[in-house]
């Protein structure tokens, strides 16, 4: 066979294989996204037949609403402690775990349990531990003097709460992480440490382990962080975004604007907004801790 007719032929084959897989990637993503990118420049509601183009004008109402900076700012809240708590709650369990001679596999199911849950339903569970009457939060605070509060229905308390919440839930993912980085580890390289003088725990840690589980914790940030943003069932189940704003995330009142108060073009625009902080974030999260990740 010509050699160009077996380009023609291995070309043709290429893209038949690569067609399915193109195509529903530009379905179930790329049209869904320029979708809302259209409906956002629109004031159409959910489940009219009609709508007119009303350009940026949706834009100009979210940037202006006092509901929606108060979401966004909480969502920052939210996310930056979510993921330092989960990050050095994880690396810490799981370095414990592996230090650790028997019991590891009921430890890391025992701390994996909550990734794997539903959260909806660990919600309700929350809920009643966080009653302010009955729950055992208060219980517990009330027998070893502690001040109570009513933690779901306070400006002051609710957002730590799911803050709190979020980290539980993703404890588990982060430790299993780090387990695997932990034990791709070559023991050579501590043994080289304590030579070189490392002699105490905490020196082996800072030369040793935590360079190497650079790119474990690049990825362990970035997808907690992904993870933190999307926070929607905490904030659905147990306050509704209140008391006030207090606990407004921005996945919940893109929920409540598209499909509670059916204003789905300014839901639209808060979408694209959304969609545009998480891209923005992550590109700069992978390309500032690339940089810290890399060794020889």
């Amino acid at each position: 066979m010509p050699l160009h007719r077996q380009r023609l032929a291995e070309g043709v084959a290429a893209y038949t294989l690569a067609g399915p897989a193109v195509l529903l990637l530009f379905v179930l993503f790329f049209a869904p996204v320029i979708a809302v990118f259209v409906i956002a420049l629109t004031d159409w509601q959910f489940g009219a037949h009609t709508f007119a183009f009303v350009g940026i004008a949706n834009f100009r109402e979210v940037f202006a609403d006092d509901g929606f900076r108060a979401s966004l700012l909480n969502t920052v809240i939210y996310v930056l402690i979510v993921v330092p708590g989960t990050v050095i709650l994880g690396l810490a369990i799981a370095m414990l775990i592996e230090s650790g001679r028997s019991l590891r596999a009921l430890y890391r199911a025992i701390h994996f349990l909550p990734f794997m849950a539903t959260l909806a339903a660990m919600a309700i569970a929350w809920e009643a531990l966080l009653h302010p009457t009955i729950g055992l939060v208060n219980q517990t605070f009330s027998a070893l003097g502690l001040p109570t509060a009513n933690w779901l229905r306070d400006e002051v308390t609710a957002l730590p709460v799911l803050a709190i919440i979020g980290i539980w839930q993703n404890l588990g993912f982060a430790m299993v992480l780090f387990l695997a980085g932990l034990k791709s580890i070559p023991r050579d390289l501590y043994d080289a440490a304590e030579i070189d003088g490392a002699d105490l725990w905490l020196d082996r840690v800072r030369t040793v382990t935590l360079p190497m589980l650079g790119p474990v914790s690049m990825f362990v940030v970035i997808v907690v962080a992904l993870r933190a943003f999307e926070a929607f069932d905490t904030v659905k189940v147990l306050t509704k975004g209140g008391p006030g704003h207090a606990s407004d995330l921005l996945l919940y009142t893109l929920y409540r604007e598209s499909f509670e108060y059916l204003r789905t073009g300014y839901g639209a625009a808060v979408a694209v907004v959304f969609l545009l902080i998480v891209v923005a974030l992550t590109l700069i999260q992978a390309r500032v801790m690339d940089k810290r990740v890399h060794y020889q």
